[in-house]
């Protein structure tokens, strides 16, 4: 089962968050039928939302997105408060290594654009700031904007680490975050750790990555586990969703895929599952 620990330093100026999103990213994959680049990218963007959402109270959702203008295309990821998280990528399709290394290549295929960040507190007026693609990697991305937007000095480091078959084999990462009781003295020792720190890859995969991610955080400093949450993805569609999209629809489109198209297929763009809409169905809404 996946997971977030949330941390704390003893001194109360720094926190940190560490995850475990194999089996989100690994499903994300299934469901969309995703290829190495599209996946990493993919499960990039899963990962970051889900420490986003981390950081919200109450009832809230997290909706990222990350707009490129290349291979990609865009990547769509909803969270919640609850752990859930769904998200889909444009072109899932895009499989390209670098041919000396094989590694996944995924920044000079976002291209340039935007990381946007949408926080809907549930009160009818949602939250929403924007930055633009630093490197395309998606972990650096995210972390310019908690700079920038948030205005909370961050360090981030994500990814998503794929076997032979290119399936998902681990992905996970860590946010560590500045807060006000801080010293420059404390400042310069995390920095310098952090510096220091072996590559994300390399304590992805670790025996144990969750300890491996808050030995390289803390080194020798206390800290405390504030908490240890599960995550998973999970996509909220439904019938009944769907129907009262169809609703909305005038009903002459409505009456024309019922003559026309004798029913109507929906497919979830998160989850790709499909939903069947019959004549009767179609004929049940124009009536209504």
């Amino acid at each position: 089962m996946d997971k977030l620990i949330k941390s704390i330093s003893e001194s109360g100026a720094f926190r940190a968050y560490v995850l475990d999103s194999t089996e989100t990213v690994s499903l994300a994959q299934k469901k969309h039928n995703s290829l190495s680049s599209s996946t990493v990218a993919l499960g990039r963007t899963l990962i970051a939302n889900q420490m986003l959402v981390a950081n919200q109270k109450g009832d809230s959702k997290v909706t990222v997105k990350v707009i490129g203008n290349s291979s990609l295309g865009h990547i769509i990821s909803v969270a919640d408060t609850d752990g859930h998280v769904k998200g889909y990528i444009q072109n899932s399709g895009v499989d390209i290594k670098r041919t000396a290394t094989g590694e996944v290549l995924v920044g000079p295929l976002m291209g340039d654009g935007h990381f946007v960040v949408i926080v809907d507190y549930g009160t009818g007026t949602p939250y929403t700031s924007t930055t633009p693609l630093i490197t395309g990697e998606i972990g650096e991305d995210f972390a310019y904007y908690l700079t920038e937007s948030e205005q909370t000095p961050s360090a981030v480091g994500l990814n998503v680490l794929l076997d032979e078959k290119d399936k998902v084999k681990v992905a996970g990462g860590f946010m560590l975050q500045v807060l006000p009781e801080a010293s420059e003295e404390e400042i310069a020792r995390y920095e310098q750790r952090i510096q220091n720190m072996p590559a994300i890859s390399t304590l992805l995969e670790s025996d144990d990555h969750i300890n491996a991610l808050l030995s390289a955080i803390y080194g020798e400093e206390p800290y405390k586990i504030l908490s240890e949450e599960t995550l998973s993805f999970a996509c909220d569609c439904s019938q009944e969703r769907f129907e009262a999209a169809l609703q909305t629809l005038d009903k002459t489109e409505l009456k024309t895929m019922k003559d026309e198209d004798h029913g109507a297929e929906i497919i979830c763009q998160f989850c790709g599952t499909k939903y069947t809409f019959t004549e009767a169905d179609l004929e049940a809404l124009i009536n209504d």
